[in-house]
């Protein structure tokens, strides 16, 4: 009796199977493609991810920056990898997608301001306004860059302090980068008394700054009256240096104009004339 009855379940079980032969073929070529799928997927958000953190460090990006953006990327893959799938298994991946868009939009809005840094990140990584390395003005503090995170820039200022920015403040302002040029310009105004002859003035400053091999000569030398007012004639002189040289260049010129004119006796509108006589008396 228990024999009938095996015997029974298989011709059922054979039964079932030539019915839903066509059927079992569609579902093992389904999870065959799945399967396929998934292992592609994964293969190719390694590919890319690798790739994506080799270009960003030939760039010089940080390597915090590298690391983050390929993760991203790889796991992004990876979720539309799954999705694609589930879909290949029949699975609606409508309300998937739509509890993944739910939950996003809930973290969004849980870490606004973190997105906004993040957002603000990225785009200082695609337009690199500024470098590792370089010194910049952000508006209410300057220094240079040693680190831009994902997050936040890190600035070293010039009495050693370290100042963490966040990089929405940063893409919302201005920024001015004073070491992607390789030349800048120096700028002096010299005040002196009216009773000075400017030509004479002129012409004792602009042999100091000829004189100064590290002034970029082909670049112009501008040397003018820029302002007259009731007590000083304001002179103004400009030149170029490489940005290496921009501030010693600026104080060896200085104290070389400021030698250069006590020799003519060439004073400052706050040298007094009883001053000047006196000291013309013991010449």
């Amino acid at each position: 009796m228990e024999e009938l009855n095996v015997v029974n379940d298989i011709n059922h079980a054979g039964n079932w199977l030539i019915k839903n032969q066509e059927l079992l073929i569609r579902h093992v070529i389904n999870l065959t493609s799945t399967i396929i799928i998934l292992i592609v997927g994964l293969f190719i958000a390694r590919i890319i991810s690798n790739g994506v953190n080799k270009i960003v460090i030939t760039r010089n990006i940080d390597t915090t920056i590298a690391s983050f953006l390929s993760t991203v990327v790889r796991y992004t893959i990876i979720t539309f990898t799954f999705i694609a799938a589930l879909s290949c298994i029949g699975i609606q991946t409508t309300s998937v997608i739509t509890i993944l868009g739910a939950a996003g939009m809930a973290i969004g809005l849980a870490l606004q301001g973190s997105l906004s840094n993040f957002a603000a990140g990225v785009l200082l990584v695609i337009l690199r306004p500024l470098r590792t390395g370089e010194y910049v003005d952000l508006g209410n503090i300057s220094g240079t860059v040693t680190n831009v995170h994902i997050f936040y820039t890190m600035l070293k200022t010039l009495d050693g302090k370290i100042a963490v920015v966040p990089n929405g403040k940063i893409i919302s302002g201005n920024i001015i980068n004073y070491s992607r040029e390789p030349a800048r310009r120096n700028e002096f105004i010299i005040c002196l008394s009216h009773d000075n002859d400017i030509d004479l003035v002129f012409c004792i400053l602009r042999n100091v700054v000829n004189s100064e091999k590290r002034v970029l000569k082909d670049k112009g030398i501008i040397i003018g009256l820029s302002e007259i007012t009731p007590i000083s004639l304001n002179i103004i002189v400009r030149c170029w240096s490489h940005i290496d040289d921009l501030n010693t260049v600026y104080w060896e010129l200085m104290a070389k104009f400021k030698k250069a004119l006590d020799e003519q006796h060439i004073y400052p509108p706050c040298a007094t004339k009883i001053e000047v006589n006196l000291f013309k008396k013991h010449l």
